[in-house]
């Protein structure tokens, strides 16, 4: 005599448990393209505070290798903090998609990568202002 063991049994789905996981994706999708414009307006204006001085030392300025080093430096902080937020946003979007899909789906508290973007924008604001004043004072 066979026995039957009980077989699992996936969760009564309901049109709107579908819809509300398909607005939740949806709105994973706008999140994650709102980093990557994000990103890119930063990547792109570390660019450009990098070409902006570059060209101003040929022309004006002539020979400031400070002026120079710290553009650099803050330009590529601006493309760093870009680099970052966009990478934590492909990981957190990976995560919702992963967690939309599985059968008991329950909202999980993410990492606030708003706050960490600003945060690490305050230490390049910050580097930026100490080295004008430096500036000011070396000249």
């Amino acid at each position: 005599m066979a026995t039957s063991e009980p077989q699992p049994t996936e969760p009564a789905r309901s049109e709107s448990t579908e819809l509300s996981k398909e607005r939740n994706r949806e709105a994973a999708d706008r999140t994650l393209m709102a980093w990557i414009r994000t990103s890119l307006s930063l990547i792109g204006f570390g660019f450009g505070i990098d070409a902006i001085v570059q060209t101003l030392q040929k022309t004006a300025l002539g020979n400031a290798p400070n002026l120079a080093l710290n553009a650099r430096i803050l330009g590529l902080s601006f493309i760093a903090v870009a680099l970052f937020a966009v990478l934590i946003a492909m990981a957190q979007y990976r995560l919702e998609l992963r967690l939309l899909e599985s059968a008991k789906y329950r909202y999980k508290p993410s990492f606030p990568l708003g706050l960490a973007v600003a945060a690490a924008l305050c230490l390049v604001g910050l580097f930026a202002g100490v080295s004008i004043v430096i500036g000011m004072f070396a000249s």
